[in-house]
């Protein structure tokens, strides 16, 4: 029997001990076996680490780096440089994945030649609430059509490395994982999307105001210094993603 590919899922953290266990948990349980957790601490002051470490001592595919705090852009580059998978996945440390959400996902890409991938998911809240219905996940995007809103969770993304290479997120403070969408969509011209739920996204002590006011901000350096957008063009694209977002009464991600 042919060997599956291996699947690197990458996983920043910061005093994450509320909810790190069941993450982890989370992927444990998928049905797709083959892959490696990627933990990158970026200097967590609670018992996130000795949490991690109980599960390593049992599980040699979850690994751990440890860093000065510097940011969930360092925390993700320092696991994307030490992955060793075909493919590269995404779920921060609040996050959860359906059992099978690797094996649909992995198949699907696989069965159409696809080399980046995201799905459907739905919000939870702190408790692990159910907030919304699912936030659907378009057949399929380009670099024109992500710009003007950011359609992909992250903790959806699955790229193929061994195709695109390595590719490293922009070292900005928030929204790097939109600039690093759009990275991959200059590379190839589409991102495909599994419309079926397989993931919850967990939105933690929110201020839905103060997180819009902070998406805006972060969006604004993120089109102006990394995709080198003029003032007008940036600002239509702010318009355009506070659209989206109020159109689909969508809570802002900001973690």
């Amino acid at each position: 029997m042919k060997k599956k590919p291996l699947v690197s899922i990458v996983t920043p953290c910061y005093n994450s001990s509320d909810f790190i266990a069941d993450t982890i948990i989370c992927v444990q349980k998928q049905s797709y076996e083959c892959w490696e957790m990627l933990i990158t601490d970026d200097g967590s002051s609670d018992s996130t680490v000795e949490i991690i470490e109980e599960f390593m001592a049992k599980d040699q595919r979850i690994k751990l780096f440890k860093i000065p705090n510097s940011g969930a852009a360092v925390a993700r580059n320092n696991s994307i440089e030490a992955s060793q998978g075909t493919y590269v996945a995404f779920l921060d440390s609040d996050d959860l994945w359906h059992p099978k959400k690797l094996e649909k996902q992995i198949s699907f890409m696989i069965d159409n030649h696809y080399a980046f991938t995201f799905t459907a998911y739905q919000q939870m809240n702190q408790k692990g609430i159910l907030l919304r219905n699912k936030i659907v996940a378009d057949e399929r995007l380009t670099y024109r059509e992500l710009l003007f809103s950011n359609k992909i969770g992250c903790l959806t993304a699955v790229y193929n490395q061994e195709e695109l290479g390595k590719i490293y997120m922009p070292l900005i403070r928030k929204r790097q994982d939109y600039g690093f969408w759009l990275s991959i969509l200059k590379k190839i011209d589409f991102a495909y999307g599994l419309d079926e739920v397989l993931a919850m996204y967990r939105i933690r002590n929110f201020s839905v105001s103060s997180k819009k006011i902070e998406m805006l901000k972060w969006n604004w350096k993120l089109f102006r210094e990394i995709e080198n957008k003029n003032r007008i063009t940036t600002l239509f694209l702010l318009l355009s993603n506070v659209f989206f977002k109020l159109k689909n009464n969508q809570l802002p991600q900001n973690k």
